[in-house]
């Protein structure tokens, strides 16, 4: 089946190298996690689209201190800024809601780099995507200033921001173990956000 052209989606071009493996690999456990999501139905109201903000200040709780790695830093460029968890807990403060105590962080990633690269592709790949759902949360009338800051597009547009990371990802110079476990810490990444999204979404106990 076709794809509609959709005119606000990013262009960006086919992926090379280690970005491309990443892709490929963890395409599995990615389709899964966005079913999920959407069975959620994020953008019904603006109390699910809370929920959502949940799994989303979960995630990028653990994923946040890597954006101050010195060593990651000087691999992939504008690295520290690239950090979405101050946008993510002001929007949970415009929607009234209270700012969860941020989750430590799997030391094993804060030590290994081929695992951290793994979760920062990741992460990064959540905000090329995060232009359907901007559009999505404009219905409940939030925008890049008010509720759906952290899903803003970079000044230079989701693709070029985009393609600076991959690039300076393609870069590195890796031995295939290491390669492997990039991939193996992306997979680990998206089956993280699963778990939040299944406690945020679907388990009635969740606080």
């Amino acid at each position: 089946m076709n794809e509609v052209a959709d005119p606000q989606r990013p262009v960006v071009e086919e992926p090379r190298g280690l970005w491309s493996r990443l892709k490929s690999e963890t395409r599995a456990t990615h389709e899964k996690l966005d079913g999920r999501i959407m069975a959620g139905r994020p953008f019904e109201s603006r109390i699910h689209y809370g929920l959502f903000l949940l799994v989303q200040h979960d995630f990028h709780s653990i994923v946040s201190p890597l954006y101050g790695h010195a060593d990651l830093a000087g691999m992939l460029p504008d690295l520290r800024s690239r950090d979405r968890l101050p946008t993510i807990e002001q929007d949970l403060r415009d929607l009234g809601l209270a700012v969860p105590n941020r989750l430590r962080s799997p030391r094993d990633y804060l030590l290994d780099i081929p695992g951290s690269l793994g979760w920062l592709y990741v992460a990064e790949g959540s905000n090329l995507g995060a232009a359907f759902l901007l559009k999505a949360a404009r219905q409940l009338d939030l925008s890049e200033t008010f509720g759906a800051r952290h899903l803003a597009a970079a000044p230079e547009g989701r693709g070029l921001y985009w393609k600076t990371f991959t690039s300076a990802l393609d870069a590195i110079e890796l031995s295939a173990v290491d390669e492997r476990r990039v991939i193996g810490g992306a997979n680990d990444a998206f089956m993280r956000v699963l778990g939040f999204v299944e406690r945020r979404f679907f388990d009635a106990t969740a606080d």
